[in-house]
């Protein structure tokens, strides 16, 4: 489940993921079962978001009625509908969840039920998490390969737009020709540029122990 804060701010990010899309808007309402899009009826009632100080720093966070909504939709997409569900992110300036799936009329119907009166977007996903979880899994069982080959692959995670598995190398256009020539021109893989991670340094203040009484 990806959270997508517009000012920057992630309250929580469920998923090793490249990035939250932007949804948009438009959509058709409440015509499940399309093609490129749609929204729950609920999407017409302005909501106004509510809000959390966090450091000094209002930053709007998910009705309790939705997230319960998105949970709902998330655990019937991971089991029931494994091949339609990509993933799911919220949108709290606006008070929508966002849904990313393959066209399924099956899924798009229960999500319209489970949604009852909030605003829940649905857009049209490439791959199901389902089938990214394959490549992803493909990806690092090969690592020692790659490192045998000099390419540095520094991470590895499923888009929750179901766009593709992005991997980040130190160079992005080497891994590109490198894992498309292994694994085929149209592999759902995204190469993105990465540095190493770096450890945390160790602490080295000491504090001192308490005064003897």
């Amino acid at each position: 489940m990806c959270r997508r804060l517009r000012i920057g701010l992630a309250l929580g990010v469920v998923l090793m993921i490249g990035g939250c899309g932007d949804p948009g808007d438009g959509e058709i309402v409440d015509s499940p079962g399309l093609t490129g899009g749609w929204s729950t009826a609920g999407c017409g009632v302005p909501r106004t978001p509510g809000h959390l100080t966090v450091g000094g720093v209002e930053v709007p966070v998910t009705p309790p009625r939705l997230e319960s909504v998105m949970d709902r939709i998330e655990r019937a997409g991971k089991g029931e509908f494994g091949e339609s569900y990509a993933g799911i992110e919220v949108d709290q300036e606006q008070v929508r969840a966002i849904v990313f799936r393959k066209p399924s009329a099956a899924f798009d119907d229960f999500i319209r039920k489970s949604a009852e009166d909030a605003c829940v977007v649905v857009r049209d996903a490439d791959h199901s998490a389902r089938e990214l979880a394959v490549w992803h899994d493909r990806v690092l069982a090969d690592l020692p390969y790659w490192a045998h080959r000099g390419v540095r692959i520094v991470s590895i995670g499923a888009r929750h737009d179901g766009k593709g598995v992005e991997v980040g190398a130190r160079d992005a256009e080497e891994a590109r020709r490198e894992l498309l020539a292994r694994y085929g021109a149209t592999a759902p893989l995204i190469f993105q540029p990465a540095d190493p991670v770096r450890p945390l340094p160790a602490p080295t203040s000491r504090i001192a122990p308490p005064p003897s009484i």
